[in-house]
């Protein structure tokens, strides 16, 4: 009763902790010859990341319907969108799996399939926000070649190379690299190695530092930008610092919120093995799965072409707020 619960994103349900109760039955001589069915005990965290994960599907299906079903989003900034939104949906739906295979079908065959088909989703999805981030940037340095036939295939390319990488990094448990047979060298994770997290985790990190190189660089042009605008239009000088204000801010927020959901199992992982109290893994994991729920929120729900699609469908117009609406500086 006293001994840690594995991290069940492959693991078995907690079958041992019935076996002192039914020990104690057996070698009981007066007790009745009555089988009882053996209870099944879900542990609350593997409930709560099912939650979250049936969230991010439901939200980020919701994203990949409105792109896929509209003509006018083939934009490569939509293109982008959808790229994350549907890693994150096939994130989500691989906790879900996760949870009703560990506790309801229990083989290694559905461990290493789950575990690579959330490995494979959540490296697609840090991969989008850093194809998004490049996107931006691209298009406000390049803002005059932007919208060319080239940044149309630049984007396919892009699409291409991360869910290539995304799926190859999925495929290595599957492969061979895992710990099913040593578990001396299982991660915080299993059945992921500990190489195999200390890959993932660097990969990350490699990635912030240039997600946050680009976003320094994105603020540059758009305060030279915001700058512009304000001479042009002989904005008062408080004007202009309102709105290079709510461009640094909005970036401080996408920057921010990815940093706080990441980083916790980032360097958990980095440091942390299998004989790591579970209690901290799951702790650390959890708020990365909220980046997924909050990824539709900062990148699609707040575009106004997303906004007038989703219009459309609930209500069947457009509110004059958003057809009259025009974009600024701090729309990055």
């Amino acid at each position: 009763m006293n001994e840690d619960l594995k991290v069940n994103l492959s693991g078995l349900p907690w079958d041992s902790l019935d076996a002192p109760e039914n020990a104690s039955a057996a070698g009981s001589p007066q007790a009745p010859a009555v089988e009882s069915e053996p209870e099944l005990i879900v542990n609350p965290w593997d409930i709560v990341l099912c939650t979250s994960g049936t969230l991010m599907s439901c939200e980020n299906a919701i994203v990949v319907l409105i792109i896929f079903h509209n003509p006018s989003l083939r934009a490569p900034m939509f293109l982008l969108i959808g790229s994350l939104a549907l890693a994150d949906l096939l994130a989500g739906i691989g906790l879900i799996i996760n949870f009703v295979f560990a506790y309801l079908l229990q083989s290694e065959a559905t461990k290493l399939v789950t575990i690579g088909l959330i490995v494979a989703s959540f490296s697609a999805s840090v991969c989008s926000l850093l194809a998004i981030t490049v996107d931006r940037y691209l298009s406000l340095y390049y803002a005059l070649t932007y919208h060319s036939e080239r940044t149309v295939t630049f984007t396919y390319v892009m699409l291409t190379m991360l869910w290539g990488t995304s799926i190859c990094l999925g495929l290595l448990p599957v492969l061979g690299w895992n710990c099913l047979r040593d578990e001396s060298t299982c991660s915080v994770v299993r059945p992921l190695t500990k190489n195999n997290a200390a890959i993932l985790s660097v990969s990350f990190l490699f990635m912030f530092a240039l997600m946050l190189q680009l976003y320094i660089q994105i603020c540059k042009i758009v305060m030279r930008h915001a700058h512009q605008i304000a001479l042009q239009h002989h904005f008062l000088a408080t004007s202009h610092y309102v709105t290079t204000r709510k461009g640094v801010s909005t970036l401080a927020i996408i920057l921010g919120t990815f940093a706080a959901c990441w980083m916790p199992f980032t360097l958990y992982s980095l440091i942390a093995d299998y004989t790591y109290p579970s209690i901290y893994t799951y702790a650390t994991l959890l708020p990365a799965t909220y980046n997924s729920i909050i990824n539709p929120v900062i990148y699609a729900f707040r575009n106004q072409e997303i906004q007038k699609a989703l219009c459309l469908i609930c209500c069947g117009c457009i509110p004059s707020s958003l057809s009259q609406r025009a974009r600024s500086p701090s729309d990055v």
